[in-house]
């Protein structure tokens, strides 16, 4: 772990807690509608505030957003900005606390680097070492994730469009899988990535299906005209806005941080193209939330769209034009804010699949997540992991307080690895030959 990467971090953690503070940014979706009621109309409490920040994001953080950066030691973003999310809204709205947020801020996002690593290094030292299989989770996110165009297709569409999209993904993914590397005249070998291809494919018939929907509406045109002193507010801090954008891509080329499950995974493997192009259909697929909830709160994500997670991925290892070109593209994102929203009113199917993405997207994870769960726990716990990692998602289920069932997988392996170790101790396990 290099300065470089402590101060980028560090930095990320800084603005987007100050940001949070001043309610000029907040990553949680559900939280954002939430801020106007204290800074505008003041009709909850700062006390309130925090709490309800607190409520709705340590779960993800603790249950989702640490597990799954364990198994790839790259750091998903929600573990970092939803805590900046708590402590932005927990330190007080005054100067001493603006202090203290960035102070804070900074503090979290180089603690868990380091610590995360340090974990990593632990669980090597175990005498049971599972951080190897807990790679696997991982694994079916690889395919998987060329599979959502056609399940949001089929969401949107209708079964028959889902099943022609998916259907004719596999078809390419078959087809590039046997002929896809070939050898350049100088002898080079070129391979073409089979699950890129399908993605590439997939999208494409989402937004062919997407434009085919007619109609005319003035529903983002009526939220622009009666929220545009917000609209106003997020442009008057654009500055501010670009350079925490700009951060994200620089920690994002500097493999510090992953936007979502699926690029952490791709990232890991080093297929960057891959993970670009995921990064990518998830910023279209957040377009429609992140912008028409800007527009009614006065609040933006400090991640944006999330478009600067593929101006990091594209310029691996170059934090620094990753830095000036992420807060460019934050720059353009709160320039068309208006225009954009207005725009999507001549597209509804545009306007409407940026739902269905987000839960296709969802759901493609939430099997893949549980599917490689399975596996690393397998791999942990021959003849055990399957019957564990079903048991503890179903009765999950049945909790009064559940994960989130895309963390079930990652934690479930990452306990039974921990049980095993214990009972290694106790002379209780043999570890399989």
């Amino acid at each position: 772990m290099d300065v470089l990467q402590l101060v980028v971090i560090g930095a990320l953690g800084a603005m987007a807690t100050i940001l949070t503070n001043r309610g000029i940014a907040i990553f949680n979706d559900g939280l954002r509608p939430i801020m106007p009621e204290y800074f505008d109309d003041h009709a909850i409490s700062r006390q309130e505030l925090a709490a309800t920040s607190f409520a709705v994001s340590f779960g993800l953080v603790i249950g989702f957003g640490i597990p799954v950066s364990i198994g790839a030691s790259i750091l998903l973003i929600h573990s970092v900005l939803l805590m900046t999310d708590i402590i932005g809204t927990w330190t007080p709205n005054t100067k001493m606390g603006l202090v203290l947020a960035g102070v804070l801020g900074a503090a979290w996002g180089i603690g868990l680097t380091l610590g995360l690593q340090f974990i990593v290094d632990l669980f090597a030292l175990l005498p049971v070492n599972f951080l190897d299989a807990l790679g696997a989770v991982g694994n079916p996110i690889v395919v998987a994730f060329s599979l959502f165009p056609g399940i949001a297709v089929a969401y949107q569409h209708g079964f028959n469009k889902g099943a022609l999209t998916a259907g004719v993904g596999a078809f390419v993914l078959v087809l590039v899988r046997q002929f896809g590397t070939f050898n350049l005249p100088g002898g080079q070998a070129v391979t073409i990535s089979a699950e890129g291809m399908t993605l590439l494919t997939g999208m494409l018939f989402m937004l062919y299906f997407a434009v085919r929907v007619k109609g005319e509406s003035t529903e983002n045109q009526n939220l622009v005209n009666i929220f545009a002193e917000r609209v106003k507010k997020i442009r008057k801090n654009m500055i501010l806005l670009s350079l925490t954008g700009g951060l994200v891509a620089a920690a994002t080329s500097l493999t510090l941080i992953a936007g979502d499950p699926i690029s952490l995974s791709l990232m890991d493997s080093g297929q960057f193209g891959e993970a670009a192009l995921a990064a990518f259909a998830r910023g279209i697929g957040f377009i429609p939330l992140v912008f028409s909830t800007a527009i009614v709160t006065g609040v933006y994500s400090p991640a944006g769209a999330t478009f600067v997670f593929t101006v990091g991925i594209l310029l691996q290892g170059n934090p620094i034009f990753a830095f000036i070109l992420g807060a460019l593209v934050m720059l353009i994102e709160i320039s068309l804010l208006s225009g954009a929203a207005k725009g999507l009113d001549r597209f509804p199917g545009v306007r409407e699949m940026g739902e269905h993405i987000r839960s296709a997207m969802n759901r493609v994870l939430e099997v893949a997540l549980l599917i490689g769960g399975a596996l690393a726990s397998e791999q942990i716990a021959p003849g055990i992991g399957f019957f564990w990692v079903i048991g503890v998602y179903l009765l999950n289920r049945t909790a009064k307080k559940p994960l989130v069932d895309m963390a079930v997988g990652p934690v479930a392996a990452i306990v039974l690895g921990i049980i095993v170790n214990i009972l290694f101790l106790l002379n209780l396990w043999t570890p399989a030959a």
